[in-house]
Protein backbone atom coordinates (compact mmCIF):
# COMPACT_ATOMS: atom_id res chain seq x y z
CA UNK A 1 0.00 0.00 0.00
CA UNK A 2 1.56 3.23 -1.20
CA UNK A 3 1.84 6.54 1.84
CA UNK A 4 -1.00 8.97 1.35
CA UNK A 5 0.52 11.97 -0.58
CA UNK A 6 0.09 15.35 0.79
CA UNK A 7 -1.67 17.33 -2.36
CA UNK A 8 -1.09 20.98 -2.85
CA UNK A 9 -3.18 22.30 -5.50
CA UNK A 10 -2.36 24.98 -7.02
CA UNK A 11 -3.31 27.75 -9.81
CA UNK A 12 -4.22 31.23 -10.66
CA UNK A 13 -7.82 32.41 -8.50
CA UNK A 14 -11.22 31.04 -9.85
CA UNK A 15 -9.16 27.65 -11.39
CA UNK A 16 -11.34 25.97 -8.61
CA UNK A 17 -9.32 25.43 -5.95
CA UNK A 18 -11.34 25.41 -3.34
CA UNK A 19 -14.46 23.30 -5.13
CA UNK A 20 -11.84 20.97 -6.35
CA UNK A 21 -9.70 20.58 -3.47
CA UNK A 22 -12.35 19.21 -1.05
CA UNK A 23 -13.79 16.93 -3.45
CA UNK A 24 -10.29 15.42 -4.21
CA UNK A 25 -9.24 14.69 -0.44
CA UNK A 26 -12.89 13.17 -0.04
CA UNK A 27 -11.84 10.94 -2.62
CA UNK A 28 -8.42 10.01 -1.33
CA UNK A 29 -10.04 9.67 2.30
CA UNK A 30 -8.05 12.49 4.00
CA UNK A 31 -8.56 15.96 5.76
CA UNK A 32 -8.31 19.15 3.43
CA UNK A 33 -7.50 22.72 4.47
CA UNK A 34 -8.38 25.88 2.74
CA UNK A 35 -5.16 27.63 1.96
CA UNK A 36 -6.65 31.17 2.36
CA UNK A 37 -7.47 30.24 5.89
CA UNK A 38 -3.64 31.02 6.53
CA UNK A 39 -3.34 34.55 5.43
CA UNK A 40 -3.24 37.20 8.13
CA UNK A 41 -5.63 39.57 7.77
CA UNK A 42 -3.18 41.69 5.86
CA UNK A 43 -3.30 40.15 2.70
CA UNK A 44 -6.72 39.26 2.90
CA UNK A 45 -6.91 43.40 3.45
CA UNK A 46 -4.66 44.00 0.61
CA UNK A 47 -6.06 41.40 -1.68
CA UNK A 48 -9.71 42.75 -0.77
CA UNK A 49 -8.65 46.32 -1.63
CA UNK A 50 -7.25 45.18 -5.59
CA UNK A 51 -3.68 45.40 -4.46
CA UNK A 52 -1.77 42.46 -5.24
CA UNK A 53 0.73 40.51 -2.71
CA UNK A 54 4.35 40.83 -3.06
CA UNK A 55 6.34 38.15 -2.37
CA UNK A 56 7.33 39.72 1.30
CA UNK A 57 3.84 39.32 2.07
CA UNK A 58 3.10 35.62 0.82
CA UNK A 59 6.41 33.95 2.81
CA UNK A 60 4.29 33.69 6.05
CA UNK A 61 1.90 32.06 4.61
CA UNK A 62 3.69 29.87 2.47
CA UNK A 63 5.20 28.95 5.73
CA UNK A 64 2.06 28.05 7.18
CA UNK A 65 0.77 25.99 4.75
CA UNK A 66 4.42 24.00 4.28
CA UNK A 67 3.97 23.33 8.29
CA UNK A 68 0.44 22.14 7.55
CA UNK A 69 1.62 20.14 5.03
CA UNK A 70 5.05 18.59 6.75
CA UNK A 71 2.39 17.59 9.56
CA UNK A 72 0.34 15.45 7.18
CA UNK A 73 3.59 13.57 5.98
CA UNK A 74 2.68 10.17 5.69
CA UNK A 75 -0.49 10.83 6.93
CA UNK A 76 -1.93 12.48 3.38
CA UNK A 77 -4.13 15.57 3.27
CA UNK A 78 -4.73 18.55 0.12
CA UNK A 79 -4.31 21.93 0.94
CA UNK A 80 -5.08 24.64 -1.66
CA UNK A 81 -2.29 27.76 -2.33
CA UNK A 82 -2.00 29.56 -5.79
CA UNK A 83 1.80 28.92 -5.55
CA UNK A 84 2.23 31.03 -8.97
CA UNK A 85 5.91 30.63 -8.57
CA UNK A 86 8.55 27.86 -8.54
CA UNK A 87 10.13 29.97 -5.58
CA UNK A 88 7.20 29.91 -4.07
CA UNK A 89 6.57 25.96 -4.60
CA UNK A 90 10.32 26.12 -3.27
CA UNK A 91 9.72 27.36 0.06
CA UNK A 92 6.46 24.79 0.27
CA UNK A 93 8.81 22.25 -0.32
CA UNK A 94 11.69 23.07 1.62
CA UNK A 95 9.07 22.81 4.44
CA UNK A 96 7.17 19.46 3.62
CA UNK A 97 9.62 18.06 0.90
CA UNK A 98 7.32 15.28 0.10
CA UNK A 99 4.26 17.17 -1.02
CA UNK A 100 3.08 16.77 -4.67
CA UNK A 101 1.11 19.75 -6.71
CA UNK A 102 -1.92 19.59 -8.83
CA UNK A 103 -1.68 22.37 -11.16
CA UNK A 104 -5.50 23.24 -11.91
CA UNK A 105 -5.01 25.08 -15.56
CA UNK A 106 -7.96 26.38 -18.09
CA UNK A 107 -8.74 29.30 -20.43
CA UNK A 108 -8.10 33.06 -18.95
CA UNK A 109 -12.20 33.59 -20.39
CA UNK A 110 -13.67 30.79 -18.31
CA UNK A 111 -12.00 31.09 -15.48
CA UNK A 112 -12.93 35.00 -15.59
CA UNK A 113 -16.45 34.15 -16.25
CA UNK A 114 -16.42 31.62 -13.05
CA UNK A 115 -14.30 34.25 -11.18
CA UNK A 116 -17.26 36.65 -11.97
CA UNK A 117 -19.78 34.38 -10.84
CA UNK A 118 -18.89 33.55 -6.86
CA UNK A 119 -20.32 35.80 -4.02
CA UNK A 120 -18.15 36.83 -0.87
CA UNK A 121 -14.55 36.15 -2.18
CA UNK A 122 -12.30 38.46 -1.12
CA UNK A 123 -9.93 37.92 -4.78
CA UNK A 124 -11.73 40.36 -7.27
CA UNK A 125 -11.37 39.76 -10.81
CA UNK A 126 -9.22 42.66 -11.67
CA UNK A 127 -6.33 41.44 -9.94
CA UNK A 128 -6.67 37.76 -12.46
CA UNK A 129 -3.98 39.60 -15.11
CA UNK A 130 -1.79 39.76 -12.34
CA UNK A 131 -2.20 36.03 -11.08
CA UNK A 132 -1.46 35.16 -15.02
CA UNK A 133 1.40 37.12 -15.35
CA UNK A 134 3.10 35.89 -11.99
CA UNK A 135 2.32 32.46 -12.55
CA UNK A 136 5.21 29.80 -13.59
CA UNK A 137 3.99 26.47 -14.54
CA UNK A 138 5.70 23.45 -13.19
CA UNK A 139 8.77 22.32 -14.01
CA UNK A 140 9.63 18.85 -15.18
CA UNK A 141 11.91 18.87 -12.12
CA UNK A 142 8.77 20.09 -9.79
CA UNK A 143 6.57 16.55 -8.07
CA UNK A 144 3.10 17.40 -9.75
CA UNK A 145 0.75 17.63 -12.71
CA UNK A 146 -1.39 19.96 -14.87
CA UNK A 147 -5.07 19.36 -15.01
CA UNK A 148 -7.37 21.07 -17.12
CA UNK A 149 -10.51 22.97 -15.61
CA UNK A 150 -13.19 22.86 -18.13
CA UNK A 151 -15.85 20.67 -17.09
CA UNK A 152 -17.88 20.08 -13.87
CA UNK A 153 -16.14 19.49 -10.26
CA UNK A 154 -16.62 15.82 -10.75
CA UNK A 155 -15.18 15.72 -13.90
CA UNK A 156 -12.42 17.94 -12.85
CA UNK A 157 -12.07 15.83 -9.70
CA UNK A 158 -11.94 12.34 -11.65
CA UNK A 159 -8.92 13.59 -14.17
CA UNK A 160 -6.94 14.75 -11.61
CA UNK A 161 -7.16 11.19 -9.22
CA UNK A 162 -6.34 9.58 -12.73
CA UNK A 163 -3.07 11.98 -13.20
CA UNK A 164 -1.98 12.14 -9.28
CA UNK A 165 -2.27 8.01 -9.91
CA UNK A 166 -0.11 8.09 -12.52
CA UNK A 167 2.19 9.97 -11.33
CA UNK A 168 2.38 8.11 -8.41
CA UNK A 169 2.65 4.80 -9.95
CA UNK A 170 5.41 6.47 -12.04
CA UNK A 171 7.45 7.47 -8.87
CA UNK A 172 6.77 4.18 -7.62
Amino acid sequence: MRTPQVVVVMGVAGTGKTTIGPLLAARLGVPYAEGDDFHPQANIDRMSAGIPLRDTDRWPWLEAIGHWAHDRAGLGGVVSSSALKRSYRDRLRAVAPGIVFLHLTGDRRLIEERMSRRQGHFMPTALLDSQFATLQPLEPDEPGVAVDVAGGPQEITERAVRALDALSAASA
